[in-house]
């Protein structure tokens, strides 16, 4: 049982750096000359990358955006109180109820991951030419990690430890 709470905190930890990586680099979209992000745009002019701010207009609703940018962010903050949740409850609650809370705070982060990438990938960059960067994938690959994390944490609340 140890090897196996020793592989979900693992998990649990990669699942907060990918949510950190997505959140905070800025490769959610990109062309030859623009690696553009929730926060910021970076152009390619003279050999060096440049920071400029995000277009504003009807093909870039700042609403979206900062819709986008705060389930990034709540993401991240409710994987990192599930973390310190599971440390918690490994040591204070009884068993049948020890992994419910840290399931349900990486619920929510995997339900916010998707609720940002979900409206980036509608609103955003429709009928531009480019490709989803790193930064949008690595945020589709923390859905499915959150997911299967809290979906762990659901079922191990039985098992004792």
């Amino acid at each position: 049982m140890l090897i196996l709470l020793a592989g979900i905190f693992i998990l649990h930890i990669l699942t907060i750096i990918l949510l950190l990586v997505a959140t905070i680099d800025n490769a959610w979209w990109t062309t030859e000359n623009i690696s553009t992000d929730v926060w910021a745009r970076w152009v390619f002019q003279n050999g060096a990358w440049n920071y400029t701010d995000l277009p504003t207009g009807s093909h870039y609703p700042t609403d979206y955006l900062q819709a986008v940018q705060a389930s990034s962010v709540l993401a991240c903050i409710f994987s990192i109180i599930g973390i310190f949740v599971f440390a918690a409850q490994l040591f204070t609650l009884a068993k049948g109820k020890r992994f419910t809370l840290s399931g349900i705070f990486q619920f929510l982060a995997c339900l916010c991951i998707m609720i940002a990438a979900s409206i980036y990938t509608d609103i955003f960059h429709t009928n531009e030419k480019g490709s989803y960067g790193h930064c949008f994938i690595l945020a589709w690959i923390a859905f499915g990690l959150t997911f299967i994390s809290s979906i762990i944490y659901f079922v191990l609340r039985k098992k004792t430890a």
